[in-house]
């Protein structure tokens, strides 16, 4: 009995070291790398990409069939009730008989067409824009995932600043009512910290709202369950070690936005010639073969010997040529089309490559002015700080009136988001000059 006991005695903590290790691996701690990897294995965006390239195989594979033999088979049962007469002078023939039964096959082959040449060319290219464009999915759900996560450790941070705000007011708080008690101090004195803590605890809720709100949208952009519960480490915002080497122009070649452009303008060009084909002859081979079988009874499908149906066959070989002659110019209509999609596509990409020279340029500023204002704001924190706790010194020996500890705590708290802000600006900035250069997907490795 006393075995069983203290196997009974175990069980409750085997299961209480079950749900703790439980508990402990239900919340993830995410560095950047591992957040932006998640999202390129689990974003439903990028998983779609992946699908559209499988479907861009299939309608290279389709479009091919078409150079392929088309080959059917038919097949067909008639029943006559009334079989028509054929006649000649006072003379009447029947025509056929009763039950008629006919099945065959029939080949045609594309010998010369030249739109689907030019199709299996388009199809082929395709595969390589959706291949560009699960790229270029990937690289936005980076950048998308990478901009979050550092929101969501700002507000973290400008968090943390109002929790150590919140604990400083309510020292003087304290400090305030013991002299209020002792006739120290007035009662509008009391009401004023009172208000201010009443204050910092509202927006303490807002900023955890918005952190709740940011986390969400973060594994909503990563494709992890909204109810995961994550942590992300403070260092990943505050390693900010100086200014990246920056060249003055960019290389826009291996841009993927430019890649996908120059494919587009390949599509179209293609697709322009596929019009220009519907001005060209087609020649194809035709053959085909049948059996066709005639009785006055039902007995079609019996042996030869113990039927009275007749079966003859037929076949043909040949040719077909279809020469286009006048359209009405819906063809000329159709190119003229098509030369307008690629000179708007021209412009896209004079565009694009604009747009891009234009980040690149807001980049290298961002971080330039985002690199000096963190270590302005690193400083002006440092000076806040001593600030503060010098007229709190004052404030507790009766040298400094509450309104000056209320203004420099307003100034310490500005301080302190002022460079928490900056280091955001500074993270943001590099993240758009790392996609400027091409080398978005480095945050992967």
């Amino acid at each position: 009995m006393k075995i069983k006991f203290k196997q009974l005695k175990v069980i409750p903590l085997l299961l209480l070291g079950l749900l703790l290790s439980n508990y402990v691996s239900a919340q993830q701690t995410l560095t950047l790398r591992d957040a932006v990897n998640y999202a390129v294995e689990n974003s439903s965006n990028v998983r779609r990409s992946k699908l559209d390239i499988q479907a861009g195989k299939y309608k290279t594979q389709e479009v091919r069939a078409q150079a392929l033999p088309q080959i059917t088979g038919n097949g067909g049962l008639t029943y006559n009730p009334i079989i028509g007469q054929l006649v000649v002078g006072d003379q009447s023939f029947q025509l056929g008989r009763k039950w008629n039964a006919n099945g065959g096959v029939q080949l045609n082959q594309q010998l010369f067409n030249q739109q689907v040449f030019t199709g299996l060319k388009a199809a082929k290219t395709s595969e390589q824009y959706y291949l560009l464009n699960e790229n270029l999915t990937e690289e936005q759900i980076i950048e998308q995932v990478a901009n979050t996560y550092y929101q969501v450790l700002v507000n973290r941070q400008q968090r943390n600043v109002i929790d150590t705000n919140i604990k400083n007011v309510r020292v003087v708080e304290r400090i305030i009512l013991n002299q209020y008690q002792n006739g120290l101090a007035k009662k509008i004195d009391v009401d004023r910290i009172k208000v201010n803590l009443t204050n910092l605890e509202n927006q303490r809720d807002q900023v955890i709202n918005a952190v709740t709100q940011l986390e969400n949208q973060l594994k909503f952009y990563m494709g992890m369950p909204v109810e995961t519960e994550i942590e992300l480490p403070t260092t990943e915002l505050t390693e900010v070690k100086g200014l990246p080497s920056m060249a003055d122009t960019v290389d826009l070649s291996g841009r993927t936005e430019i890649k996908l452009l120059d494919v587009q303008r390949e599509l179209l060009g293609l697709q322009k010639k596929a019009y220009i084909s519907e001005y060209y002859p087609t020649l194809s081979l035709t053959a085909n073969y049948s059996s066709t079988g005639q009785s006055d009874k039902f007995d079609l499908f019996k042996r030869k010997s113990n039927s009275t149906a007749f079966w003859y066959d037929a076949s043909a070989i040949g040719l077909t040529l279809r020469v286009p002659i006048f359209d009405g110019f819906a063809t000329r209509s159709r190119v003229r089309q098509a030369n307008v999609e690629i000179l708007k596509a021209e412009e896209d990409r004079r565009e694009t490559t604009n747009a891009l020279n234009l980040a690149y340029e807001n980049a290298k500023i961002a971080l330039r002015n985002s690199i000096n204002t963190i270590n302005s704001q690193r400083q002006n924190v440092q000076l806040a700080e001593e600030i503060y706790q010098s007229t709190q010194n004052n404030y507790n020996n009766g040298l400094a009136a509450l309104t000056d500890l209320l203004d420099t705590e307003n100034a310490l708290t500005e301080a302190q988001n002022s460079y928490t802000q900056a280091l955001l600006n500074y993270k943001i900035a590099e993240i758009q000059l790392i996609k400027s250069n091409g080398n978005i997907k480095s945050l992967l490795k």
